[in-house]
């Protein structure tokens, strides 16, 4: 991943960084209290994205990184004032160094935006949103503000996004395995480098957080990056190439975007919030299973161990018939808890009915034509089940 000079990402990440230093240090000499600790505490993930990314991929750069890193650890620990200031100038010092450092060497071209954009994964973000913004609604019980809402989901897109560039950072090597659809990715393709994707993706989960944290609250942001890392080191970095139950466990990721918006309207999290979590979860290993059966000599061939390749297609087809019971029996938890009204029941009842029933019908044959309305239509379940509890809730 060497060998590629500095791209704009992480030239932003290194301007981003040392703005705030800036900041930091006027705020501090200002006595600003609060609001200096804050600033200083949203310099911290673009200074760990900066280090993550001249480790794996700019070693040049790594010197003065790691003397920011530990000068502003430094000047955060130490208590007296005047050795606050000469800490903080100095992080400050070696933060400059590192942008004029990432600015010497020749600029690449950004690349097609069209790539960028792919590298987000956006059809999957999309849901992703769904989830998030309608765990919002429903922990609000109603319209959260249209500021924190805009922040919130933003926030959540950026995390999402650069989840799912690292993503494609860790898979290059069997993206070119896995079929058409694969092999064309930027990264896998070569028309994004490994390392201007990585820089992407960090770039995108740092400014996530301290978006979320700036504007939002921290629990929000925490949640967001929280998903992030299980994502990308949890699930695709390990599960996805160990184990055929790399889904069900890695489904938690993708089942943490109500609780990022549960979090953003309240600031907290309770009972309601974590079966929220639970529904995406049960949902997550029918719906990716479909998908799985769809494409399994992709899989094979990439040596991946999905359901289907390690114990063959009647059992997968069998465990997402009794995942789809579970589901249908966790959407109406809501309702029991005492949180959801008729509405909500009425569309869980129903569109699980749907589910179960296709997933029934595809038990009884096994056919690519059946698991992919399975698949698709899990989709569409997902979206108009949270819209219904969001709707329930909200009125």
């Amino acid at each position: 991943m060497t060998g590629v000079a500095p791209g704009p990402w992480l030239r932003t990440c290194a301007l981003v960084a040392a703005g705030g230093a800036v900041l930091a240090v006027v705020s501090g000499e200002a006595h600003l209290g609060a609001a200096h600790r804050v600033i200083a505490a949203l310099v911290a993930p673009p200074l760990a994205a900066l280090l993550v990314c001249a480790w794996l991929a700019h070693r040049r750069l790594v010197p003065a990184v790691l003397a920011s890193s530990a000068l502003f650890a430094a000047a955060a620990a130490l208590p007296g004032r005047a050795t606050h200031i000469v800490f903080a100038g100095l992080a400050l010092a070696a933060l400059l160094v590192v942008v004029v450092q990432s600015l010497q060497e020749d600029r690449a071209p950004w690349g097609a935006w069209r790539d960028y954009v792919t590298l987000t994964k956006p059809r999957i973000m999309s849901l992703l949103l769904v989830t998030g913004f309608c765990g919002m609604i429903a922990g609000a019980h109603g319209w959260p503000g249209t500021e924190r809402a805009v922040a919130a989901m933003v926030g959540l897109a950026l995390a999402c996004g650069g989840a799912s560039a690292l993503n494609h950072v860790l898979d290059r090597d069997i993206d070119p395995l896995m079929g058409e659809r694969t092999r064309r990715r930027p990264v896998a393709s070569g028309r994004v480098a490994p390392s201007r994707a990585l820089e992407f993706g960090l770039a995108l989960s740092a400014l996530s957080f301290v978006l979320l944290a700036g504007t939002v609250n921290l629990l929000t942001a925490v949640l967001a990056l929280v998903g992030n890392l299980f994502y990308v080191l949890v699930y695709t970095r390990w599960l996805k190439r160990t184990t055929s139950q790399n889904i069900v466990i890695g489904g938690a990721a993708g089942a943490v975007p109500p609780l990022v918006g549960w979090a953003a309207a309240t600031g907290h999290l309770g009972i309601a919030a974590w079966i929220l979590f639970a529904i995406v979860f049960v949902w997550t290993p029918p719906h990716f299973w479909a998908l799985a059966l769809l494409i399994k000599d992709n899989y094979a061939n990439a040596k991946v161990p999905m359901l289907p390749v390690v114990r063959g297609e009647r059992e997968t087809a069998r465990q997402i018939v009794l995942y789809s019971i579970v589901l249908l029996g966790v959407t109406l938890l809501p309702w029991a808890a005492g949180g959801a009204g008729p509405i909500y029941v009425v569309a869980a009842l129903a569109l699980g009915a749907v589910f179960v029933g296709l997933a029934e019908r595809l038990r009884r044959d096994i056919t690519p034509r059946r698991a992919a309305l399975l698949f698709h239509y899990s989709l569409l379940y997902l979206a108009l089940l949270f819209a219904a509890l969001a709707l329930d809730l909200a009125f």
